[in-house]
């Protein structure tokens, strides 16, 4: 089985007040971009747009069924949202992009990348296998879906969020994600 390296720097705004975890891309040939969550079936992006802008479309490109890269890049640095992986080197046990099949040879170094970010105040997981990778690093219980718990991180009090997948094998509507995910954005006061 071949080894991937991650195909993405960090992506880590020097305002990020919160950094989004999810476990590692899938395979190039499902990407319409070469941004984070590329696949155009994952709604990671529709929830971003109906949670900021009412419009689950708002950043696709009208009939092209791809996410708008540059937008997307400008939206995340103006609300200070940071973008990475917890897995820096992988390999897939099976030709897909499921999490279950997915087996981590090497992971992020997530105490880093905060070190990178002092103005973050909060991590969010995509999933189950990010939120078990963060926890064997930083020391925080791991929350119900939709919650938080609170962790110190250099002497700071600090929040993990665990959200729903984006994914749709999750089985939840769009609608209902970014009403979870819309609660973390009013709790950071982000919204």
């Amino acid at each position: 089985m071949d080894v991937e390296q991650h195909p993405f720097k960090p992506f880590l705004p020097v305002n990020a007040q919160l950094l989004m975890l999810g476990s590692f891309p899938p395979q190039p040939k499902r990407w319409k971009m070469n941004f984070y969550y590329p696949n155009f079936i994952n709604d990671m992006w529709r929830i971003f747009g109906l949670i900021f802008f009412g419009d689950k479309n708002h950043f696709i490109i009208p009939d092209q069924k791809i996410f708008d890269e540059q937008h997307l890049i400008q939206f995340l640095n103006e609300k200070g949202v940071a973008l990475f992986d917890t897995a820096m080197t992988i390999r897939r046990l099976k030709d897909n992009a499921s999490d279950k099949f997915l087996e981590i040879v090497q992971p992020t170094d997530i105490p880093d990348l905060l070190e990178k970010i002092p103005q973050c105040k909060a991590i969010v997981t995509t999933g189950e296998k990010a939120t078990e990778t963060l926890q064997t690093q930083i020391q925080v219980a791991i929350p119900k879906v939709g919650t938080y718990e609170t962790f110190r991180f250099n002497n700071k009090e600090m929040r993990l969020y665990r959200m729903p997948s984006s994914s749709r094998a999750y089985p939840m509507s769009v609608e209902n994600k970014a009403n979870i995910y819309r609660k973390m954005f009013e709790d950071l006061e982000m919204l």
